[in-house]
């Protein structure tokens, strides 16, 4: 898009749009596109930030301190106008602080910072959310970047790994009509490898509570790899719509509402609850490997 910031260095090009402080693109210098490119066919989202939720409420509606919000399925943020704060060749901030319209839905003072950053194959992704609220202030966050699947290069027969760096076999929980179902069911990770099937997603994402780690890589069968780094993001979720050429790696901190817990913000697993005055930090990089 025209209004896009473009950062380099001699390895990647990356561009951030406004709307949304989201990431458009991924190139690397021989031309390959390694982020989805929001066909309408399948998803227009390519990156977006969640906030102040991650996932769903119970019909779009969220609680807080008493007092009943409309709260769409991760956020506004994703789909609100940020402002440019600082730009280099490599590196760009936006922010989006509280204003009328963010007011209607989640009645705290904010500003959320969202940073991107390269150094040599490896994009960074920092969020700073500050609270400038007299109170605590509680909400999610997350990050939902989709990659392209197959990975440039690489035929569409070839297998896909998700490859967690400590060798886990996390529990995983599903999705059902939208809301979380907290039933744990078996980890589909062997020794910390799982090869990527679109069966896996007829019952939308996959999603491990805890267990997942910090690292993980996104590798293809005698090609590249991307290598993933995460902070303060306990969260992992898997998602593509079945047969769409993207798979979702999202980290997060905080998840939908579960079903049976109700609206209430603070009931939302893994929400985060700041003081007033204090900032989060959270981030995901991405190194790729030819």
């Amino acid at each position: 898009m025209a209004d896009d910031i473009l950062i380099e260095n001699e390895h990647l090009a990356v561009a951030v749009a406004a709307l949304g402080a989201e990431t458009r693109s991924i190139t690397t210098r021989d031309g390959s596109e390694w982020l989805w490119d929001g066909d309408p066919a399948y998803w227009t989202g390519r990156a977006p930030v969640l906030f102040p939720i991650v996932g769903k409420a119970p019909d779009n509606r969220l609680t807080i301190e008493g007092a009943s919000f409309p709260m769409q399925q991760h956020g506004f943020a994703r789909k609100s106008p940020f402002t440019l704060a600082d730009r280099s060749a490599t590196a760009c901030r936006f922010s989006l602080e509280a204003n009328a319209d963010t007011q209607m839905a989640y009645p705290f003072a904010f500003r959320l910072s969202i940073t991107h950053a390269l150094e040599g194959r490896t994009l960074s992704v920092t969020a700073e959310v500050a609270n400038l609220d007299e109170r605590p202030m509680p909400f999610g966050f997350g990050f939902h970047p989709a990659f392209r699947w197959p990975m440039p290069g690489v035929n569409a027969g070839h297998v896909h790994h998700i490859a967690l760096a400590n060798g886990a076999e996390p529990s995983m929980i599903r999705l059902r009509d939208g809301l979380l179902d907290l039933a744990p069911r078996p980890s589909p990770f062997s020794k910390g490898l799982l090869a990527l099937d679109h069966d896996y997603f007829e019952e939308d994402a996959m999603i491990f509570p805890e267990g997942a780690g910090d690292q993980l890589s996104l590798n293809a069968e005698d090609g590249p790899s991307l290598h993933f780094r995460f902070e303060n993001l306990p969260n992992l979720a898997l998602w593509t719509k079945p047969g769409a050429p993207y798979i979702c790696v999202e980290p997060w901190h905080g998840m939908a509402a579960a079903h049976g817990k109700g609206p209430a913000i603070e009931d939302r697993p893994f929400t985060k609850t700041l003081e007033a005055g204090d900032t989060a930090t959270f981030s995901w990089s991405v190194t790729i490997d030819r």
